[in-house]
């Protein structure tokens, strides 16, 4: 495969999944990486850092959500413009299989799985300032974030496993289970 060829970076996840699946994260190295996608080990470091960067490298995700937190609606209460920016991730995720496969490789590698934990954690970071810009108070900036990712995680394993669903839509479903969860009951009628 000549190496001017397009999608690099998307070859190079590919052929790194691929081989994560096959012989495992630990003995699968960048040079069989770059070799699988057609491409040189300087070309993978042209994109990730080391290898396990090659699961977690977009940023697309973290941008996107940014974005949609800081295009919404003054009106909208906090937790209304986070969940609704969650709802639309789906715009910028790999294809669902992937993403699948994804999932359990990362599940396979304590190392992985420590460096998903990161990841989120930065996003997390970057969607509280997104608040904060908005005039949320930090600490309860920070509140409604872990909320709202405890929300989406339900979702998005939701999405996952049903192909037709609309993310968007599972997102406000979880919201509203936790509403009822927390909610304390009406009185009762005799």
């Amino acid at each position: 495969m000549p190496r001017w060829e397009s999608d690099a970076q998307g070859r190079l996840e590919r052929a790194a999944l691929e081989l994560f699946e096959t012989q495992g994260f630990e003995r699968t190295s960048v040079a069989q990486i770059a070799r699988t996608a057609g491409l040189t080990e300087r070309s993978f470091y042209r994109y990730f850092p080391d290898k396990r960067e090659v699961l977690f490298a977009d940023n697309e995700l973290e941008a996107h959500l940014v974005a949609q937190v800081e295009a919404a609606d003054p009106s909208l209460r906090p937790i209304e413009a986070l969940l609704t920016a969650l709802g639309t991730a789906d715009e910028v995720f790999h294809p669902r299989d992937f993403l699948l496969r994804r999932i359990k490789v990362i599940a396979a590698n304590p190392a992985l799985a420590e460096r998903d934990l990161i990841k989120l954690a930065d996003i997390a970071d970057a969607l509280a300032r997104a608040l904060e810009r908005r005039g949320v108070e930090p600490g309860k900036a920070r509140f409604i974030i872990d909320v709202a990712i405890a929300i989406s995680r339900r979702a998005t394993s939701r999405w996952l496993a049903e192909p037709d669903a609309a993310l968007s839509e599972l997102v406000a479903q979880a919201a509203a289970e936790l509403r009822e969860t927390v909610t304390p009951p009406g009185p009762t009628v005799r």
